[in-house]
């Protein structure tokens, strides 16, 4: 479906700049933007996304990941055919580098999905969900409405009005810090920097449930003095905010060989001495996924795959010493 897009500005001789992302696209008549779901029509910026869903499915929160937000509970999941990174080991990039099939869910539509799968909301993931910012938009006051949480999976890379206009609007959102380098950012996946670390330092400011994924790539941003810097950085912020350290294995453009096991004991063991809550994800190793107390070290969460128990946390308080949290329940 094609809709008018949001933030942008229109130029002499039908030109547009579109404002949603730092690249700024400068666009003439029928050109595309980075993303290829945003272009120029007659003077005029559309996307032709708008409600176009690569994929539904009702997934585990912990799938996200979202480790600290409703645990053990099912969120309905989807995302659109577009990103605005070419990240050259993107997992996902048959859905977010290519053209592919979609099918169209209305707002509306997507609510009721929601409400016929026992889910606590829609989780935009998958791809890049900020492609899909007006979609996003009209969903989720619906969304709300039915006291269903909207959750947003994403790169981060917004620019601050549209992210002031989103903030309200979202209840959780994991952020994937690729790198504390912004060569990383520039030669990995055609970005910058330092507007993820801005908008992460926005987001954990706002109301919203914040969790960090870092995905560990061998030789590219493994060392440990990145480690420990991205660390430093989530730190700063607030020491609750889960960080979940992911295994990489080779795909897309990119054949470095998988990261191996030690190098993610080595981040967690680097991570736990600044934070509260450090996970490891896409490997399977002993206490790389159960939440305990910060306070008494009581077990408030145990991880199995994806079986989630919860009976050392209620109300989001440790039930052995009665600690805040931060576990949303």
């Amino acid at each position: 479906m094609i809709k008018e897009a949001a933030h942008y500005e229109k130029r002499p001789d039908n030109r547009v700049i579109c404002h949603l992302c730092p690249f700024n696209c400068r666009l003439r008549d029928e050109q595309k933007g980075i993303c290829k779901s945003r272009f120029n029509r007659g003077g005029e910026l559309v996307t032709d996304n708008y409600g176009e869903l690569v994929t539904l499915a009702v997934d585990p929160i912990e799938k996200k990941p979202l480790y600290h937000f409703y645990p053990g509970a099912d969120i309905l999941s989807t995302g659109p055919n577009s990103c605005n990174f070419q990240c050259l080991h993107c997992q996902n990039w048959t859905i977010s580098q290519r053209k592919t099939s979609t099918f169209y869910v209305s707002p509306e539509k997507l609510v009721e999905t929601a409400l016929g799968h026992n889910s606590i909301g829609v989780a935009y993931t998958y791809t890049e969900p900020l492609m899909w910012y007006e979609y996003i938009l009209d969903t989720a006051p619906l969304l709300r409405r039915e006291g269903l949480k909207t959750v947003l999976v994403s790169n981060g890379y917004i620019s601050p009005e549209p992210l002031e206009e989103l903030l309200p609007l979202l209840d959780a959102a994991n952020i994937d810090l690729k790198s504390m380098r912004p060569e990383f950012y520039r030669k990995i996946c055609k970005g910058k920097l330092r507007p993820v670390l801005d908008n992460i330092k926005r987001m954990a400011e706002s109301d919203m449930h914040l969790e960090i994924t870092n995905l560990v790539i061998p030789g590219k941003n493994d060392s440990e003095e990145e480690l420990s810097e991205l660390v430093n950085f989530i730190a700063s912020l607030s020491d609750r905010i889960p960080l979940h350290f992911s295994a990489y294995f080779p795909n897309y453009r990119m054949n470095t060989g998988a990261t191996p096991s030690d190098t993610l004991l080595k981040a967690q063991d680097i991570a736990r001495k600044k934070l509260k809550y450090v996970f490891l994800g896409n490997v399977a190793l002993p206490d790389g996924s159960n939440s305990y107390c910060p306070e008494c070290g009581y077990l408030l969460v145990r991880r199995s795959g994806y079986h989630t128990v919860t009976e050392g946390v209620r109300g989001g308080k440790c039930r052995n010493c009665g600690l805040e949290t931060g576990i949303v329940q």
